[in-house]
């Protein structure tokens, strides 16, 4: 009788060290491009454990079925997983029960248009750019913020995105509108600051930014506005000035004579070579802003937050000009002669020249 406990005791005391040798040791190598296994929803647990062991992640389906048992308070979440290095059925379970899903970082960056983010996307082999620019030219997703957009152009949030392997296009756009309209309700709440005195210092762009009053212009005309900002400086601080000065040509009726809505009409038809000619200032379209008064009729890229925000509360100014002052930024001038003192500055330091101080 003695000896039948002791071999009992030992059988299971192998089926012991078995279960945690199955359990606890890392399994196999994969080939270089390792392995993908979908785990489709509502699958069990002993479901999961055969399809882990035919796709070869795991030693035994058993153990890992086992394993699975002894954590009933943790589900094995659906997706797709990829498994590139020997790894033990414990670290198996618990990328699938906290849902450590494959996905590839994906970014939109500030002021592309879907365009851009179209042939982004099939540069990096996510999809064709023709299935993304048909999801992206249905409007419905925002027919609840912006009723007569034609497109989702504006509203497809710059960040960086975590895709599927196979991401669908509909899902990518519905996501991107859900990031707009989290950033927008963000933008929105802010309190607007008190305003201050206008200036027309060159460094007083700091203090200009922090005296904007919120903008009463509807919400698409808002966007409209930040994605010509977000094209016109890559300086955050500079953004509620730029927008300043157009608030204030919108409401002197002044043309904006903003060279990124010509780019914008040029790129869209083939034809942007870089640099812009008075040929190309004059070309016939609603989105030249050189040609036509008032805003585009929409937007002419997708606005990040900074530009969105500087578009809701522009600084309050008396600029109406600016010109490029080789360092990225921009100088301004509140009236014409200043304007073209600017240029000559410009102009000047373009050609290696100090540039006048007055």
């Amino acid at each position: 009788m003695g000896k039948i406990i002791l071999l009992l005791l030992l059988l299971a005391a192998a089926g012991a060290a078995w279960l945690w040798f199955c359990i606890e040791e890392p399994y196999r190598g994969f080939p270089a491009e390792g392995i993908f296994v979908e785990v489709p929803h509502g699958s069990s647990s002993r479901s999961v454990a055969r399809l882990l062991k035919r796709e070869g992640v795991v030693r035994n389906a058993v153990a890992f079925e086992f394993y699975a048992r002894r954590h009933p308070k943790r589900s094995l979440q659906a997706g797709e997983y990829f498994f590139d290095q020997a790894t033990s059925a414990h670290d198996v379970f618990w990328k699938l029960a906290n849902g450590q899903v494959f996905e590839q970082p994906f970014t939109v960056r500030e002021g592309e248009t879907m365009f851009d983010i179209g042939r982004d996307l099939e540069a990096g082999n996510f999809m064709p750019a023709s299935d993304f620019l048909r999801a992206a030219k249905d409007a419905t997703l925002i027919q609840d913020i912006s009723p007569h957009a034609m497109t989702l152009d504006g509203f497809l949030f710059p960040a960086t995105y975590h895709l599927s392997r196979h991401p669908t296009a509909v899902g990518l756009t519905t996501e991107m509108v859900r990031k707009f309209k989290e950033e927008w309700s963000t933008v929105t709440a802010a309190p607007a600051p008190a305003p201050g005195n206008a200036s027309t210092s060159e460094t007083d762009a700091t203090a200009l930014a922090s005296t904007g009053l919120t903008s009463t212009r509807p919400m698409t005309a808002i966007v409209t506005l930040a994605s010509l900002v977000e094209r016109e400086t890559p300086k955050r601080e500079e953004r509620p000035l730029v927008a300043g000065v157009f608030e204030n040509r919108l409401r002197k009726f002044m043309p904006l004579q903003c060279d990124p809505t010509v780019i914008y009409v040029l790129e869209q038809q083939g034809k942007y070579k870089g640099t812009l000619t008075l040929a190309d200032l004059r070309i016939e379209s609603p989105y030249n802003t050189y040609v036509h008064t008032g805003l585009p009729p929409g937007p002419i890229g997708n606005p990040g937050e900074a530009s969105l925000r500087a578009a809701y509360q522009p600084a309050q100014t008396n600029y109406l000009y600016f010109v490029a002052n080789t360092q990225g930024g921009h100088f301004f001038g509140a009236t014409l002669a200043e304007h073209n003192n600017n240029v000559i500055k410009y102009r000047r330091l373009l050609a290696g020249e100090q540039a006048p101080t007055r």
